[in-house]
């Protein structure tokens, strides 16, 4: 049976970190892998979380099995969450149930799309984040590309863009980066996203967020544009969200799916269908990390303490990027990287060709994912200058 088996390939984000971690090199830095650091090198437990945390343990007295659609009270705090502000015009047409992650979040609502239209095609953005092609195709589902970003002028390519979408046909899937945009950093203008909700009501189009790094880009108000958008507009739609970046819950795995129907009735037969999706792929969540979001979401203390911490790893990523510009430029590095102070979010093309990166990992320990992108949260005061002095020596820097 498993005689023509075959190694698969190396996961190109996930298996670059286990070669840097084998790498015996001091000096080695990992920029590939998308998981927020601070200047200490390190992946934080917040604050906030820890606080939830403690509560938590005081008051458990049982770890049954959640229902299959997740904690009760984790999904109506992700709701109201996902629907604060303009965008709550929305909620009462809306179900969400709580996934494994984002990736969860995302693999669900390919089943349910596939169920609902068999023949539906997925657009993705021309870049995006590798696992997306392979969660829909797992799904059955045949995936296009639409173009997104200006690889020469560093930016999104909004003209391009918006044609592509207004001709997208009816009944497709396109998946859109809430906020954020990975691998680019590339994000719309609040007035964009209007016009990219326009074009999905248009043409009939399902919008599908992926909303991974809510408050990493200009704040939590900010960052729902799109959502804000296309409720507005009046259109079904689908999003995923992720607490592993916002609230640092990597490895608890803490996601959500959300459905916006055209009215109430169709949001819960949408539910009953779900559900019946999840209970064969991983028949119910896990209940730790889903208590200690839905703690944080609903008592103001621990909000507000969230949202400074929040805002402080906002903050530190936005500094970073500045001084990378300014580091590469006090050392003569040939080409303007003003952009990178421009991009939001934790990732960045860097405008690094292939074969820079390879020299970078293969002579200074440097780990950067093919195609140029760089996790810009990798940089701290240890590592900074010796990634600014490689990069210059790799790309012929007078002096």
């Amino acid at each position: 049976m498993f005689n023509t088996l075959k190694p698969a390939p190396p996961d190109p984000i996930l298996g670059l970190t286990e070669a840097w971690r084998e790498d015996p090199n001091p000096q080695k830095v990992n920029l590939g892998v998308g998981v927020y650091k601070d200047d200490g090198g390190r992946t934080p437990v917040l604050e906030a979380v820890k606080a939830a945390e403690a509560a938590l343990l005081a008051a458990e007295t049982t770890k049954t099995y959640l229902p299959i659609a997740g904690d009760p009270d984790f999904r109506r705090r992700v709701q109201a969450f996902v629907f604060e502000g303009p965008a709550e015009t929305a909620g009462p047409r809306a179900v969400t149930l709580q996934t494994p992650g984002g990736t969860g979040a995302l693999r669900v609502g390919a089943e349910f799309v596939r169920f609902a239209a068999p023949d539906a095609r997925v657009w993705l953005s021309a870049p995006t984040w590798p696992n997306h092609a392979g969660v829909f195709s797992a799904a059955g589902m045949e995936a296009s590309a639409y173009p997104w970003y200006d690889a020469a002028a560093h930016r999104l390519d909004t003209a391009e863009m918006l044609a592509a979408l207004r001709a997208v046909p009816a009944g497709d899937v396109v998946v859109l980066h809430a906020c954020c945009h990975n691998p680019s950093g590339a994000d719309p203008a609040p007035e964009q996203w209007l016009e990219i909700a326009a074009a999905a009501a248009d043409a009939g189009w399902l919008p599908f967020l992926d909303a991974a790094y809510l408050g990493f880009a200009r704040g939590l108000v900010q960052d729902r544009a799109a959502t804000e958008a296309f409720a507005a507009a009046g259109v079904p739609f689908l999003q995923a969200t992720s607490f592993s970046k916002n609230l640092a819950l990597y490895g608890e795995r803490v996601g959500a799916l959300t459905f916006v129907g055209p009215d109430e009735g169709t949001a819960a037969t949408a539910l009953s269908q779900l559900q019946r999706i999840v209970r064969v792929l991983y028949s119910n969540p896990p209940i730790h990390g889903a208590a200690v979001a839905a703690r944080v979401l609903g008592d103001r203390l621990l909000r507000a303490r969230w949202e400074e911490e929040l805002t402080a790893m906002r903050e530190r990523i936005h500094a970073v990027r500045g001084e990378l510009v300014d580091g590469l430029a006090a050392r003569g590095v040939p080409g303007d990287f003003s952009f990178l102070r421009t991009q939001q979010g934790m990732f960045s093309f860097s405008g690094l060709s292939d074969e820079a990166v390879a020299r970078l990992r293969t002579e200074k320990a440097i780990y950067i994912v093919k195609g140029g992108r760089i996790n810009v949260a990798g940089l701290t005061r240890g590592n900074l200058d010796y990634v600014c002095d490689s990069i210059a020596e790799v790309l012929g820097a007078p002096g």
